[in-house]
């Protein structure tokens, strides 16, 4: 978020296009969707009332991939925060920004269409700036990861073990049949088959499933980009760069 004496002082600069200026005025609604008439609000409340008389959707449409239009009105992407802090504020690119990249490189590695798609999903909702849908797919996107993994590689350790906790499981022959089981389970076993190691498996449950919960419905629970680019960093380095090749 910008201060408003900051603000001020940014609108102000000969050396600014517009396009800079509305951005600039996104920023000063710190990651909340805005209307157009909220920031010509903002404009005039600064100082710029000439702002009123420009084509702020027209200009804001010119600035994709920058901003995106969500039902609520107007959101900067990562690009776009990371284009205002780093060009127009001078500050180094945002931890989401890092994540979003981070996760765009892991694309590349993921074979399996289904699963590209959920982590392409994650992808655009951090760039839109949707930090729970972010958290949620990208979640189902590592677990769909290791469902792929142990079906390839270990499917028959998975299975003796699984029988050895519930005698009522029937072996799992597709990557569907690990719905069957809670994420929790699944990680324990994974733990159990030395597929994962316990710390891992504790920072996975603990952090990115009890986080993945949390935003998965409607509650108070407020998200800060830190929170989010930790909880990608734990889903890259852990999952995505060990099993999603």
């Amino acid at each position: 978020m910008i201060s408003d004496e900051k603000l001020f002082e940014l609108l102000h600069r000969s050396d600014l296009s517009r396009t800079d200026r509305v951005l600039l005025l996104l920023t000063y609604k710190a990651g909340t969707p805005a209307k157009v008439s909220d920031l010509l609000a903002a404009a005039t409340k600064h100082g710029l009332g000439e702002a009123t008389k420009w084509n702020v959707s027209d200009i804001l449409l010119r600035a994709k991939p920058l901003a995106a239009r969500l039902p609520d009105g107007w959101i900067l992407t990562v690009g776009g925060r990371e284009h205002v802090s780093s060009k127009l504020l001078g500050n180094a690119s945002t931890p989401l920004s890092s994540a979003s990249q981070n996760l765009h490189d892991e694309l590349k590695k993921i074979a399996h269409v289904e699963t590209r798609h959920f982590v392409e999903e994650a992808v655009g909702c951090l760039n839109a700036g949707l930090l729970r849908a972010a958290v949620v797919f990208s979640w189902v996107g590592a677990i769909a990861v290791l469902h792929t993994y142990v079906l390839h590689n270990q499917l028959v350790a998975f299975n003796v073990e699984a029988r050895r906790r519930n005698v009522k499981w029937k072996d799992a022959k597709t990557a569907d049949d690990f719905a069957s089981i809670k994420e929790s389970e699944f990680l324990d076993i994974l733990v159990a088959i030395s597929v994962l190691g316990k710390n891992v498996k504790e920072q996975l449950k603990n952090h990115c499933l009890g986080l993945r919960n949390s935003c998965g419905h409607p509650s108070s629970l407020k998200l800060g980009e830190n929170t989010v680019a930790a909880h990608i960093e734990l889903l890259v380095l852990n999952v995505f760069a060990r099993f999603a090749a």
